[in-house]
């Protein structure tokens, strides 16, 4: 598709604002029939085994019988998804199996104002309505994210290295757009993604297990075994149980000084979820639950342009010329996450009121190892060491590990009745140690030799020999607050209003050693607290329709910048970025009106919203220096419109579709001491990593092929459309850029010009499935995601500014596989 110009003004937002709300009296009028779901929800999809249990979005008899309804708890309490008085989108457990997701990259194609930028296995950064900072990296443990993300009441966000989880056996996933600080806190600026699980259900046995065999690009096969089983334990008790293992064939080739090694970002994700339902007496919920989930890859989804150890321009090593897919390699790559999540959810009925609390903790171990001999090897040239110490083999090590504890407990109403209400208190105490090493095997020898014997053991402070850089980043982040909301129905008008009141306090040392170092052994804090509000007023169209209007406030917290790498700065670098040690809450208020509603067999939802933000915080490269700074913008801002509308116009068709238009830009310049624009923060240009307009559109048809057995064909397809983006602000300016190494090495000069275009094309994915399904529950489904073999631009990697290394991190060719799915 096209290049899309947008340039949208409060007035025109005004404009398709007022058009979306006038349609909603005139769709109103007609007939009585009711759904109360909206787009996401598919129609004639929600009756599916597995989605049992009190409050966990399961679908409901409606009002008539025979028409279903959305159940969801956005607002910590069970409401219809109608009745939630702000934009929510909620995948069902039908519609992640229809749409073949397996991840939440998967999904933020067909929500609406979603975005995911995929930074490698494992690595992802999410935003809502353009709210973004830009991309954070590995070695950027402090920055806090901007969209929280939830496993039922369960906090598990963590920037950049939020769990992917595999999506078997979900209810439904909600994506609650605009600030949701009020009862979610820090980190939900732009949004929150909640993860809703299948609960256990008493007296009733059932389970799915799941299987799969594909193909990608051609030549590496995946599939994947999964399972899951709901059981009683007598009449008090329940249990559930989930298991998995994927196998991901790789697509990315890797050229070595010995050949080509094939398909070397393959990996496998592994786990499993048991939780137990126990209610002792009635109005009494206990459940404790265990998550345990493995992640692994051989390499990273990396396709490069240029490589100091390979590229077109030298004369003494073998020339390379990149193709796409493929990357240069000294080093094999790999990926580990291992995460546990142990939680208990208790509630008791007080009658009228409902008390829950909700125990937490995560233990996360991520080891992050690249290939950084370019990178090495680039401060080798610079320092004029020998060319054999440039080709030595240097592996970036980059390690997490996380242990994090929260309690909630909260009251709220559950009796029915215009007043309705929650109010509860929070803590959290996060632990987080970063590590960074970079052992590179006789770099010492090396190092003595060009500045003198002793001088690697002189720099080391106290870190491992023959490793130039070394740092260690520990972590203490304390966060308390509380928080309420309470809504009033004034019968076809509705007032919601609450507020969260937060303290955080943050403690962090930095210790660095090796030759790239400063050799630093500091402590910081960082402390903060705030109120952040929230009114909503509805107006009820009909029982069908609602229009809304929004004030809301967000925040994430601060922090500390690390110490840029001096000894790999330019003069220039070092007078641009030197001065940015600390970095302020980025704060956001949201104003929105929208409309939702259901009737004829069409459900709709749209918003229209303005975000104001101040000291947004963003994340520039920092040059030649090889380290990444937060920079606080004054003033920035995004608006835009957001749309889902799924249709039911015929028996066993089911049409859907969803679309953002969003406008985010800087609203100030910053400038360094010598007045040029740092790193393009310009007023007017955009914000990085959002598209503009994004778009989903799909179409399922089911029809009986032999009624008497109870066989049913269903044929789906689906069409993705994502905008052009930037990965960082100063990507658009200066575009295409023309990239110089100054880096003279194996009879390059150093002076060769590598011209890349930074902004990353829109791309369009297609994808056909066709299947047959039994009554018996048993489904066979063939199909072919992304049918046109797009090679998707996800985002730039450079290191060293670009000196180093130059590449794309790409998205998932072609795969072809088939699946199938016993119910029972």
């Amino acid at each position: 598709m096209g290049r899309l110009s947008l340039s949208l003004g409060a007035s025109r937002i005004a404009l398709i604002a007022a058009a979306a709300l006038a349609a909603a009296p005139a769709l109103a009028q007609g007939g009585q029939s009711q759904t109360g779901g909206t787009a996401g929800a598919s129609a004639g999809t929600q009756n599916q085994p597995g989605a049992q249990g009190q409050g966990q979005g399961q679908a409901q008899a409606g009002t008539p019988a025979d028409e279903n309804i959305i159940v969801v708890t956005a607002q910590k309490r069970e409401q219809r998804l109608i009745d939630v008085p702000f934009s929510i989108n909620a995948q069902t457990e039908a519609d992640i199996e229809r749409s073949g997701s397996t991840g939440i990259e998967d999904l933020a194609r067909n929500v609406a104002g979603l975005t995911v930028q995929n930074l490698g296995p494992g690595q992802s950064q999410v935003s809502v309505r353009g709210v973004s900072a830009g991309q954070i990296v590995r070695d950027q443990p402090g920055v806090k994210e901007q969209v929280g993300v939830y496993l039922d009441e369960s906090v598990i966000s963590l920037s950049l290295f939020t769990p992917d989880l595999d999506l078997f056996d979900l209810n439904r996933v909600e994506t609650l757009r605009g600030p949701q600080g009020t009862l979610f806190g820090s980190g939900s600026v732009g949004g929150t993604i909640r993860y809703i699980t299948n609960q256990p259900t008493l007296g009733r046995t059932e389970g799915v297990v799941e299987a799969n065999a594909n193909l990608v690009a051609g030549d590496d096969f995946g599939g994947y075994l999964k399972g899951a089983i709901n059981a009683p334990l007598g009449n008090t008790a329940a249990i559930r149980a989930v298991g998995y293992y994927t196998r991901y064939g790789g697509f990315i080739d890797a050229i070595t000084p010995n050949g080509v090694r094939r398909n070397v970002n393959s990996g496998s994700r592994a786990g499993g979820r048991l939780a137990l339902l126990f209610e002792p007496a009635p109005g009494i919920k206990i459940t404790p639950r265990v998550v345990y989930q493995q992640v692994r890859a051989d390499g990273f989804n990396r396709e490069e342009v240029y490589n100091l150890d390979g590229n077109p321009f030298t004369t003494t090593r073998p020339k390379v010329i990149f193709k796409e897919r493929q990357q240069y390699l000294l080093l094999p790559e790999k990926f580990k996450d291992d995460t546990l999540i142990a939680d208990l959810t208790a509630s008791a009925d007080l009658g009228g009121v409902q008390l829950t609390s909700v125990s937490s903790y995560i233990n996360r171990k991520i080891l992050v190892s690249r290939d950084a001999s370019a990178l090495t090897g680039s401060v080798s040239v610079d320092l004029g060491y020998p060319a054999a110490s440039v080709i030595l083999p240097s592996n970036l090590r980059d390690t997490t590990d996380l242990d994090q504890y929260s309690q909630e407990l909260r009251l709220s109403s559950s009796a029915k009745g215009p007043l309705q209400w929650v109010f509860g208190g929070f803590y959290s105490e996060i632990h987080r140690f970063y590590r960074q090493r970079l052992p590179t095997p006789g770099y010492d020898a090396f190092t003595d030799a060009r500045f003198g014997a002793g001088t690697s053991a002189a720099v080391a402070n106290g870190f491992p020999l023959n490793s130039p850089y070394n740092s260690d980043l520990p972590y203490v982040i304390k966060q308390k607050a509380v928080f309420g909301e309470a809504s009033y129905d004034f019968g076809q008008f509705e007032l919601t209003a609450g507020g969260r009141y937060y303290d955080f306090n943050e403690r962090r040392s930095f210790k660095s050693g090796g030759l790239f170092s400063n050799d630093d052994n500091r402590t910081d804090k960082t402390t903060s607290n705030g109120f952040t509000p929230r009114v909503i007023a509805t107006y009820k169209v009909s029982d069908r329709w609602r229009i809304n209007a929004q004030a809301s406030r967000g925040f994430r917290l601060g922090g500390v910048n690390d110490p840029l790498n001096l000894p790999l700065c330019t003069p220039q670098d070092k007078t641009i970025f030197g001065g940015y040690q600390t970095y302020k809450d980025e704060k956001l208020w949201n104003y929105e009106v929208g409309v939702k509603g259901a009737e004829h067999g069409i459900r709709f939802n749209a918003a229209a919203f303005y975000n104001d933000i101040s000291n947004l915080q963003v994340t520039l490269d920092a040059g030649s220096c090889s380290s990444r700074i937060v920079f606080n913008v004054p003033k920035a801002h995004t608006q835009g419109i957001e749309a889902e509308l799924a249709a039911t116009p015929a028996p066993g068709l089911d049409l859907s579709i969803a679309g953002s238009l969003i406008d985010s830009k800087f609203g100030s310049t910053v400038t360094s001491g010598t007045g040029a624009v740092i790193g393009g923060i310009r007023k007017g240009n955009r914000l990085p990593t959002v598209p503009r307009f994004q778009m989903a559109a799909s179409a399922t048809y089911t029809v009986p092929v032999m009624p008497t057995k109870g066989m049913d064909a269903v044929f789906s397809a689906s069409f993705q459309h994502v905008g052009s983006r930037y990965t960082q602000p100063s990507d658009q300016e200066n575009n295409p850029r023309s990239f110089v190494s100054n880096l003279p090495f194996a009879g390059a000069t150093g002076n060769e010009v590598t011209i890349v275009n930074l902004k990353l094309p829109s791309y369009n994915l297609v994808n056909l499935s066709a299947g047959v399904e039994w009554k018996s529950g048993l489904s066979l489904t063939a199909y072919v995601s992304n049918l046109f073999d797009e090679n998707p631009l996800l985002s730039f990697d450079r290191e060293r500014g670009g000196r180093a290394r130059l590449g794309f991190n790409v998205g998932q060719p072609r795969i072809i596989g088939i699946t199938a799915r016993q119910r029972f």
